[in-house]
């Protein structure tokens, strides 16, 4: 198939969030036509309510996940569900600032209209396209090269790139070690060039690509082809940086050293991390005298659990929560928290659900040991532990760490070693691409992580 009819994951969000700016646009538009004009009012309020329309429906959208191009290509319906129930708040939410705001009778028919023709048009427009995308072709074909030493992992990469746990619109059709004679990669190259659209390469040492292999990728590249690395294309998908597979470009690409972020970015987030502590606390003081009512009858035992977790340059601190496990759970030693712990109370099953266990943490944060976003902390012995098999864990403590982080929102629940390595590879892609897009990214999946109780 002809590269143009092949889609991309962004550009799929491209057209589906192009479809969806459209709709919400000739909805307000005609909102504001039949239910608000004849109020008279000025092109500045017209103007405010324009804006709030798109500043809601963005916000819901991005919160219930409704752009998860992932697992809007594994289940279809859940996606239109999502798109519905977003489109279904943002109606509700400008209805009710209109009321609110102009003083409109509620039932005017022009609003109720309004409520049931957007989610309407919504659910029309997912469900076209839904049909056309599963017929268009998205998945690109992908020639893999590797070494000796990549290729120990050989089977685990190709499993990354096809897709373990979302789709991610690559498919690996091909594979060749650059150990191998290269009359083979000659061969294959002119059998499948012309379904190939990805070249990935993943070898040690660039210097040892045989000439004859780097020409034909150059000229796959002039022809419009994509060429990527297996640092670079993990990145990139991932949203993490693979430290299993680690190479040449991995630790030019890591650069952390180098990695300045500028005043006005800091400010920014240093206000967003203010805000949210600030929010955080008024929450955790309304919450603390229902906690410890509740514990008394249900949770007897000390109502905080406190730990020493490593910090910022590996300095340890005291960390507190709401105790939601048996008293005395670690007498054996210390142990990470499975998913359905023996330890965990019937009423700590409840804190964790919604992260009220967490809310303590604001403490430290005031002590200025944590802050909003970052690395959770992790206990000294586990620390250890994982520095001794991965030195670039100790990368994480470059950076206070935070309340809730990257690989919180985008890896499940941390129950062992291997699973805090994984965790590493997210906490490593925010120390270097840390901005104040992906900290509103973070707080925004948290909201979604908490309404929805995942990763409990």
């Amino acid at each position: 198939m002809a590269d143009s009819a092949i889609l991309n994951k962004n550009e799929r969000k491209f057209i589906l969030l192009l479809g969806d700016l459209f709709i919400i646009g000739l909805a307000l538009g005609l909102f504001i036509n039949k239910a608000v004009d004849q109020e008279n009012l000025d092109f500045f309020a017209k103007s405010i309510l324009i804006s709030l329309g798109f500043l809601f429906y963005l916000t819901y959208a991005y919160v219930l996940e409704s752009y998860n191009i992932e697992k809007v290509s594994s289940n279809s319906g859940a996606a239109i569900t999502k798109s519905v129930v977003t489109a279904i708040l943002f109606s509700i939410s400008i209805v009710v600032f209109a009321i609110l705001l102009f003083d409109l009778g509620f039932w005017r028919k022009s609003l109720l209209l309004f409520l049931i023709s957007t989610p309407l048009q919504f659910f029309i427009w997912r469900m076209f396209f839904e049909s056309v995308f599963k017929i268009v072709h998205i998945e690109k074909k992908v020639f893999y090269i590797y070494d000796s030493e990549t290729g120990r992992t050989l089977n685990s990469d190709i499993n990354k790139i096809n897709g373990e746990d979302f789709e991610t619109f690559y498919n690996v059709a091909g594979t060749y070690s650059i150990e191998k004679n290269v009359s083979e990669f000659n061969e294959k190259f002119l059998a499948q060039k012309n379904d190939i659209n990805t070249w990935i390469v993943n070898i040690r040492n660039y210097d040892d690509l045989p000439l004859n292999v780097e020409g034909r990728l150059l000229n796959a590249m002039i022809e419009g082809k994509e060429l990527l690395t297996f640092t670079s294309f993990y990145e990139n998908v991932y949203e993490a940086l693979p430290i299993k597979s680690r190479n040449d470009s991995f630790y030019e690409m890591l650069h952390l050293q180098s990695k300045r972020i500028r005043y006005l970015q800091s400010m920014v987030s240093f206000v967003i991390n203010f805000l949210f502590c600030f929010f955080i606390s008024l929450v955790f003081l309304l919450v603390l005298p229902f906690v410890i009512i509740l514990n008394l009858f249900f949770n007897r035992g000390p109502l905080f659990y406190t730990q020493y977790r490593v910090g910022k340059n590996g300095k340890e601190f005291k960390i507190f929560k709401f105790r939601s496990m048996v008293v005395n759970a670690e007498k054996a030693g210390a142990k990470m928290a499975q998913k359905n712990d023996a330890r965990i109370t019937a009423f700590g099953r409840i804190l964790r659900r919604y992260r009220v266990d967490e809310l303590p943490q604001i403490l430290s944060i005031i002590r200025g040991d944590m802050q909003f976003i970052g690395p959770r902390p992790e206990r000294k012995v586990f620390v250890d532990q994982l520095k001794a098999t991965t030195p670039l864990y100790n990368v994480r403590h470059l950076i206070k760490p935070g309340i809730t982080g990257w690989a919180q929102v985008k890896f499940k629940y941390g129950e062992n070693l291997e699973d805090s390595i994984a965790k590493l590879e997210y906490d490593l892609f925010y120390i270097k691409n840390k901005s104040v897009i992906i900290d509103l990214k973070i707080i925004f999946k948290t909201v979604s992580t908490v309404l929805f109780s995942r990763g409990v």
